[in-house]
């Protein structure tokens, strides 16, 4: 009998605690990674392609996993002979095709509708190296649809990648990053 008892208690609560598990499906065709680097002499921007991008949470035990895969060769700042020395000296495409960051926690509550913050910590991997970073992110669901934003910086010199300054061109150390993330929500 008490088997039984938790038996339809599970059928009962079952669907409502599956409910809370959901994945953001990233539309990479909707989806950017722009990148600003300063200069002394301008301020280079550009875009890079999502490949693709898979999200599982939960909002009410703050648990998150998958990843979001950025094409490294994609790259584009307005100047072909700068992305062929970004992809060839800096990112090094031919070895390591992309960039990515896997999810590992949160903090903060994301809305079922609606606006969010949170702070997502995880691990973003830059010519095949882990690092850990936290970056503050802004979501909005309406319905099944979600986009996410997040502005950080990447310290890329001190995470091991070749600083593109030359003779009286100066770059910066670091890059800052403006995703923009747009997608589908599914339980």
């Amino acid at each position: 009998m008490r088997s039984f008892a938790v038996l339809a208690l599970a059928i009962i609560l079952g669907p409502a605690a599956l409910a809370q598990h959901q994945t953001f499906a990233v539309s990479p065709d909707s989806s950017e990674v722009k990148m600003k680097l300063n200069t002394t002499h301008e301020v280079v921007n550009g875009i890079f392609h999502i490949q693709s991008g898979s999200i599982n949470f939960d909002r009410t035990a703050s648990d998150i996993s998958g990843i979001v895969i950025v094409a490294a060769g994609s790259g584009k700042t307005g100047n072909d002979s700068r992305d062929k020395k970004m992809n060839k000296d800096i990112l090094k495409v031919n070895r390591f095709a992309t960039v990515s960051f896997a999810p590992k926690a949160y903090n903060g509550t994301i809305a079922a509708s609606g606006d969010s913050a949170i702070q997502v910590s995880g691990v973003f991997t830059l010519l095949g190296i882990p690092h850990d970073l936290t970056i503050p992110m802004q979501i909005h669901m309406d319905g099944s649809k979600a986009t996410v934003k997040a502005q950080f910086v990447v310290p890329y010199v001190h995470w091991g990648l070749k600083n593109p300054s030359f003779l009286i061109w100066k770059a910066e150390n670091d890059v800052a990053i403006d995703l923009n993330l747009v997608g589908q929500i599914s339980n």
